[in-house]
């Protein structure tokens, strides 16, 4: 019995359910699978359907339906790469519940309560794919409806969902600025890149390597700037004793978009995509002996006056 499973991206994954007999859930398609996470825990009752995990393959990311109902036994711990006809998971069907998920039970009053807590479980909580949109448009869950079963935000919610407008405040005392109060920081930090993205990312270098590439150029309508800088251009060298260009604006308005956008600052390293908490920024100068690019380093510390200077 082939079943299809939903929130897929790209592709259909097939899986066959098991016998009733021992219960295991095999995963059968044509490439290797990644548990993303686990939505229930070992020792749990879940219910026929009922969402147990959510799955990721070079291809698609989908959620996972238990095909039975029974007490779940989880034998694959996230972030494992599953083979064809590898085993997630086993389901005990009508086994009794583990000592720390009956004590758990025991413990919850009343009984009712309990119950529609695990019956909502999905209920606000979205998948890989609507995650990923809602971190992108900066969505919270209470920013979507979601329409999926039980009440999960689907992909659909989070790309239909708009952000909340924000209540206006009453005036405060603006506050010191990033470069007065941040402090100077060199750090990173890693992530691990789903099955997903490193098929994305090596397609996308045997794109570059295999194709014609196109570049774009997009007009700015630099008046505004232009006037800032006439009108403050004599002051600014006086007080700090070098001229204000626009590579200064051009410095700061990158460094403020790289923080917003960190992925756009991030390089893959093997598995692992690498986050940096700072900005560094390359500018192209034409020198006496050539074309020389100095690096900006921490950017997003700098005044504009800092950045003049160097």
């Amino acid at each position: 019995m082939d079943k299809v499973i939903c929130e897929l991206e790209s592709d259909k994954a097939t899986f066959e359910l098991p016998a009733e007999a021992d219960g295991i859930l095999r995963i059968i398609g044509k490439e290797e699978v990644t548990i993303a996470s686990w939505i229930k825990k070992s020792g749990e009752q879940v219910g026929l359907d009922e969402i147990i995990c959510e799955l990721e393959s070079d291809k698609a990311t989908f959620e996972l339906p238990s095909p039975v109902a029974g007490i779940l036994q989880i034998i694959a711990q996230e972030g494992s790469v599953i083979p064809i006809g590898g085993i997630l998971a086993s389901v005990e069907v009508g086994g009794a519940v583990s000592a720390p998920a009956a004590a758990l039970i025991a413990s919850a009053a009343p009984t009712a309560v309990a119950a529609e807590t695990n019956a909502s479980y999905a209920e606000g909580h979205p998948s890989p794919a609507a995650a990923k949109v809602m971190a992108e448009k900066g969505l919270s869950t209470a920013d979507v409806q979601g329409s999926g079963v039980g009440g999960r935000i689907t992909k659909e919610d989070a790309l239909k969902a708009n952000v909340a407008p924000v209540a206006a405040t009453p005036a405060v005392t603006a506050a010191p600025t990033i470069a007065a109060v941040a402090k100077e920081s060199r750090g990173s930090r890693r992530e691990k890149m789903s099955s997903l993205r490193k098929t994305i990312a090596r397609r996308l270098v045997a794109v570059k390597n295999e194709t014609a590439m196109l570049t774009t150029f997009n007009e700015v309508d630099m008046k505004p700037i232009m006037d800032l800088r006439k009108q403050y251009k004599d002051k600014f060298k006086d007080t700090h004793g070098v001229g204000l260009g626009f590579m200064s604006f051009f410095t700061k308005a990158c460094s403020i978009a790289l923080q917003e956008f960190p992925a756009v600052n991030a390089f893959i390293d093997g598995d692992e995509i690498v986050f940096n908490d700072f900005t560094d920024i390359s500018i192209a100068v034409s020198a006496p002996r050539g074309l020389v690019v100095p690096v900006i380093r921490n950017a997003e510390n700098m005044t504009f006056a800092q950045i003049e200077s160097e």
